[in-house]
C-alpha cells in the first residue's frame, strides 16, 4: 500500500468515526436506524392496526389487507379530515390534537368516516359539496353498499356515481344544487375528493383501502332523504 492509498484509508475511516458520532449524539443507532425499511410492507400493515381509531370488524377480512388500508386511511391520506362532519366534531372532548400540549389524538368514533363536512363553494353559484359517509351499510359494503368494481372506477375516473351535483343542463340535475354554464366545473366528477391522485394508487393498494372501509363500524348518519343515510341494520 503506497502512502496516497494509506491517506484515502485514513480519511474514509475518520469520516465513518464522525458518522457514529452523529448518530449517537442524535439517539439514532446506526444499526436501528432504518429498520421500517427492511419491512416494508409488514410495517405498515403493523403501523396501520396501530393507529385504527376505532374497533374493527375482522369477520370474513383479510387481516394484511385491512392493516395496510387502515395505514392508507388513517397514516397517508388523513382521510377522516374531510369524511367527518368538520373539525367541531372531529376529535372527541379533549382530543384535538392542535389543543393540547403533547399533540395527542383522539378521534371521536361517532362521526369517523361518517361524513358531512361542508365545504366551501368553489365559485359563487356553484353547488353546495358535502363529503359523502365511507361506513358500510347493512350488506357490509362501503360507501353505502358499493361494491369493489364501484369503488375502483370512483376512484380511478372520479365518477360521481351518485349524480349529486350535475351540470345544470343535463337530464336529473337538481335545479338547487347544480353547476350552471358560466362556470368550468364537469359536475359528473367528484369535486374536491383527491381522486387525480389516488387514481394512481395499484390494486392491492386499492383492495387494501376497501377492505378497512369494510371493517369500520357503520355510522347510520341523518334519515332519508339525506344523501349521507346509511342503512345500518
Amino acid at each position: 500500500m503506497n502512502v496516497k492509498q494509506i491517506l484515502i484509508a485514513l480519511a474514509t475511516a475518520a469520516a465513518f468515526t464522525a458518522l457514529l458520532a452523529v448518530g449517537s449524539l442524535s439517539g439514532i443507532s446506526p444499526a436501528h436506524a432504518n429498520d421500517d425499511e427492511g419491512d416494508g410492507e409488514q410495517s405498515r400493515i403493523r403501523i396501520g392496526f396501530e393507529v385504527a381509531p376505532v374497533p374493527l370488524n375482522m369477520a370474513g377480512k383479510d387481516p394484511a389487507l385491512v392493516g395496510l388500508g387502515s395505514y392508507y386511511v388513517n397514516v397517508l391520506d388523513h382521510c377522516n379530515t374531510c369524511h367527518s362532519a368538520g373539525p367541531a366534531t372531529e376529535f372527541a372532548t379533549g382530543g384535538n390534537p392542535y389543543f393540547k400540549v403533547n399533540g395527542g389524538a383522539v378521534v371521536n368514533p361517532a362521526t369517523y368516516l361518517g361524513g358531512g363536512r361542508v365545504f366551501p363553494l368553489q365559485a359563487p353559484g356553484a353547488p353546495v359539496i358535502v363529503s359523502r359517509n365511507l361506513t358500510p351499510d347493512r350488506t357490509g359494503l362501503p360507501e353505502g353498499g358499493r361494491t369493489f368494481e364501484e369503488f375502483r372506477f370512483i376512484i380511478q375516473t372520479g365518477t360521481d356515481l351518485d349524480g349529486l351535483h350535475l351540470n345544470c343542463s343535463e337530464p336529473g340535475a337538481n335545479p338547487n344544487n347544480c353547476y350552471p354554464a358560466n362556470l368550468p366545473f364537469n359536475g359528473d366528477l367528484l369535486q374536491i375528493m383527491p381522486w387525480p391522485g389516488l387514481r394512481h394508487l395499484k390494486e392491492r393498494d386499492l383492495r387494501a383501502i376497501y377492505e378497512y372501509l369494510r371493517a369500520v363500524p357503520c355510522i347510520e348518519g341523518p334519515p332519508p332523504p339525506s344523501p349521507l343515510h346509511n342503512d345500518c341494520t
